[in-house]
């Protein structure tokens, strides 16, 4: 029934997507709240999240198919699957918030090696085609040598695309929020916690319900998955302490957004509140973790937490002038430092999600997910 529910939910919110990509396509960026001040907006970072998902997603298949940990056997290929959808729904998103997005293959073939863009453009390509290789032999040749040789490269892979999006925001000397030495560092262990979180949702919604192990590897999950949230508020915590303490004036007013002004309900309600206090009382308690609908619940809190981290990451850096009184320099509907998305760019968003809902589900109906590991065992 839940299945059910999910397809429909899934399918609505594709059909809403559809229509922002219909925006987008005839009206170009003009329906769009981002501008010339603040170029990064929602769909930057839903893909920073969507790939963290998929990254950290591919980086747990590993205990399944690459370190043959007993307790996980069976969760690689819906864990790849689940990588593979929301790989999909991160490119989708950052490719319709590309000016010209017909222009993509110059990122191939007329790319500047030194370039981080260049990296992770390509870092993802590989990723991706790793994800689909690895899905490919764990199910049709499970046995094969090259099954762990894939996983290796997509284990690399996915920690490395990781940190270079943290080293894409953390080299922007001129915006001090983002200047963070250890942002390549932070990346990778954000990603490993919103595959936790995804993991938490497949193995409570989408996994067979009489999979083996299945109570035992939601309890080691949920204890993962707080670890990882406690290291993660302590990041957090540890760039705002050290913002304040060094006063540098736009990095303060940065922060003073998050906690204090425009985006303090994103923050405290919906970050702290919702995406980790509730989580993290939930999940330390056995009897509710080990409960499937319960963990995977935690599971939805815990990525919608990681979803509003990653605009609170992006969002105030940009929203805080360079220069004083630039906002009053220029005047006009794109020359703003305050952004909220538009209905557009919320419905391709929202299409994102639904699209990679939809492939999850899919993918869990119709391939052979479960046959093989099921034999074996």
């Amino acid at each position: 029934m839940l299945k059910k529910i999910l397809i429909i939910l899934g399918a609505v919110a594709v059909v809403i997507g559809l229509w922002g990509v219909y925006i987008r396509l005839t009206a170009g960026h003009s329906e769009a709240n981002y501008g010339s001040y603040v170029v990064w907006g929602l769909w930057v970072a839903m893909y920073m999240f969507f790939a963290g998902v998929a990254a950290g997603g591919v980086m747990l298949a590993t205990l399944d198919l690459l370190f043959n940990v007993k307790v996980f056997k069976g969760t690689g290929n819906i864990v790849l699957v689940g990588s593979l959808a929301t790989l999909a729904a991160a490119l989708l998103c950052v490719w319709l918030d590309l000016g010209h997005m017909e222009r993509i293959w110059k990122v191939y073939f007329q790319g500047n090696i030194s370039s981080i863009m260049f990296h992770i453009v390509w870092g993802y390509t590989l990723f991706g085609l790793s994800i689909v290789a690895a899905l490919y032999l764990s199910i049709r040749h499970r046995q094969s040598v090259w099954l762990k040789v894939v996983m290796m490269i997509g284990l690399v892979l996915a920690i490395y695309v990781s940190g270079a999006v943290g080293a894409l925001l953390g080299v922007q000397a001129a915006r001090p929020f983002w200047h963070v030495g250890l942002f390549p560092v932070q990346f990778p262990v954000f990603s490993l916690a919103s595959g936790a979180a995804m993991m938490l949702i497949l193995l409570g919604f989408v996994a067979p319900e009489d999979a083996p192990n299945r109570r035992q590897q939601l309890w080691i999950v949920s204890i993962l998955s707080v670890v990882l949230l406690i290291i993660k508020i302590y990041f957090l915590w540890a760039d705002y302490s050290q913002s304040y303490y060094g006063g540098v004036p736009m990095n303060v007013d940065a922060v003073d957004i998050v906690l204090f002004g425009k985006y303090w309900w994103a923050f405290w309600i919906v970050q702290i509140l919702i995406g980790s206090i509730i989580p993290l009382i939930v999940l330390v308690q056995p009897r509710l973790a080990k409960q499937p609908k319960v963990a995977g619940w935690m599971g939805v809190l815990l990525l919608i937490g990681y979803a509003i981290a990653r605009g609170l990451i992006l969002y105030p850096a940009q929203t805080v002038p360079e220069l004083a009184l630039l906002a009053q320099a220029f005047t006009g509907p794109h020359l703003t430092f305050i952004y909220f998305p538009s209905a557009m760019e919320w419905a391709v968003a929202i299409g994102a999600v639904g699209l990679a809902t939809l492939a999850v589900l899919m993918g869990n109906e119709y391939l052979p997910l479960y046959a093989k590991t099921a034999k074996e065992a």
